[in-house]
């Protein structure tokens, strides 16, 4: 793609704006909710336009997500770098996945959340119909053999067509063996690299087209987020939502940012300033596209790695995700009364790293596998519509630390800025 049809980036201190009057505004209008035209905007004018704003990146994400993998698979192959790569993206994610449990697990036993407050159970009753729908995906849970078995899909097409809907890694796993026998074939077909580098750059400037909708989207999202909850559930559910978001700024910061200045030789503040844009516009598998541009035009990545490590990572290394699953079933056993053993937490701890692969990159993707676990532990499933209500809030903090761990370990595996090309070695 020429220089002057890039699509041009979103200034981050307008998101921030729009995410700030969207909280605030939205708080204000849950006073209100009984009047009429304030209830019409929150409720039919506000949320199309995040919802817009969203569909129009998750239409690319399945094309970007095989044309990635297939040239970043070839282009490693190519350079006979695919094992390093492929080797230190897995270390991290588990050491990055490890340490994200960790965190949240400790934290909730030191500060017991669940303990400290008083909460309506009445609360829980009140989402009945979003229970049932979570239990049911729960129950229609695969057997361990069974999954590894589906990650080798069928059909190709219907893998892409249900991608977002849990079928990630089966259009994943396609995408790599097509990527290995692109290279593997005779002559080195450079047709069809150039047609998927094709693929690949439209769907980056289409995503640069979405990208003009974000502060309304940011605005809405966060509007029509906090115009439903108000504080009703904040407050009594306060102690909760600091340990969730103390716990992923944890991991932010101190995990990802010690992990950058030793590993990698990186500023944490550098990175973090590159990619803000990215983090306030955070939307689990929507927000793939613009990783990529941001990993290659604002870190500079070499794009060979950061196509391989970040569309592999957006579904393998969802830390947030496992530190929210890890803390939430803690607390609900707090607040049930069940006393979880050593044993038992270890269970969740390891239940929750495993779930950050392959968990569906879309809001709410994580709560079957959080039923799954209060169910296996005796803890009353039904508390889980305590959270329900606050869940949407806390599913855009963790994904903004998905996201950010994405770019922690492209960063990492790249290397130093010095040697790009020669990531450090173990």
């Amino acid at each position: 793609m020429s220089p002057n049809k890039k699509p041009s980036h979103v200034n981050p201190s307008v998101l921030i704006f729009s995410l700030v009057a969207g909280l605030l505004l939205g708080m204000l209008a849950h006073q209100f909710n009984d009047v009429g035209w304030v209830d019409t905007i929150a409720v039919s004018v506000l949320p199309p336009i995040g919802q817009i704003f969203l569909r129009l990146i998750f239409m690319i994400v399945v094309p970007v997500v095989f044309s990635a993998i297939v040239l970043g698979i070839f282009e490693l192959a190519e350079g006979q770098q695919f094992g390093p790569v492929a080797r230190r993206t897995l270390i991290w994610t588990v050491i990055f996945s490890g340490l994200s449990v960790a965190v949240g697990v400790t934290l909730v036993n030191v500060v017991q959340p669940g303990r400290i407050v008083t909460v309506d159970m009445s609360i829980a009753t009140q989402a009945k119909d979003s229970l049932a729908t979570i239990a049911a995906n729960a129950s229609a849970g695969k057997s361990f053999g069974q999954a590894v078995v589906d990650i080798i899909p069928r059909n190709p097409l219907e893998a892409a067509v249900k991608a977002l809907d849990g079928e990630m890694l089966s259009l994943m796993f396609f995408a790599l063996a097509f990527g290995f026998a692109l290279f593997q074939t005779t002559g080195h077909p450079r047709s069809v690299h150039a047609l998927l580098k094709e693929l690949f750059d439209v769907c980056i400037y289409l995503m640069g087209w979405a990208m003009k909708l974000a502060p309304a989207a940011v605005f809405s999202l966060t509007f029509v987020s906090f115009y439903r909850t108000g504080l009703q559930l904040l407050v009594p559910l306060g102690a909760f939502v600091l340990v969730v978001v103390g716990g992923l700024l944890f991991q932010m910061i101190v995990v990802y940012g010690g992990a950058l200045k030793f590993a990698a030789g990186r500023s944490p503040l550098e990175f973090f300033r590159q990619c803000q844009s990215l983090m306030l516009t955070a939307s689990s598998n929507a927000t793939l596209p613009q990783s990529l541009q941001t990993a290659e035009e604002k870190l500079k990545l070499p794009p060979r790695i950061a196509r391989f490590v970040l569309t592999v990572g957006a579904t393998a290394n969802q830390n947030g995700t496992a530190l929210f699953e890890g803390v939430t079933v803690l607390f609900l056993a707090q607040l049930s009364g069940v006393n979880l053993d050593l044993t038992q937490q270890m269970t969740v701890v390891g239940m929750a790293i495993l779930a950050g692969v392959g968990t569906a990159g879309v809001p709410g993707g994580s709560l079957p596998l959080v039923m799954v676990l209060l169910q296996q532990l005796n803890i009353p499933p039904e508390s889980l519509g305590l959270i329900l209500g606050i869940d949407r809030l806390l599913d855009m903090c963790r994904t903004v630390v998905n996201v950010t761990g994405d770019l922690a370990i492209a960063t990492i595996v790249s290397g130093s800025p010095r040697h790009p090309e020669a990531p450090p070695s173990f």
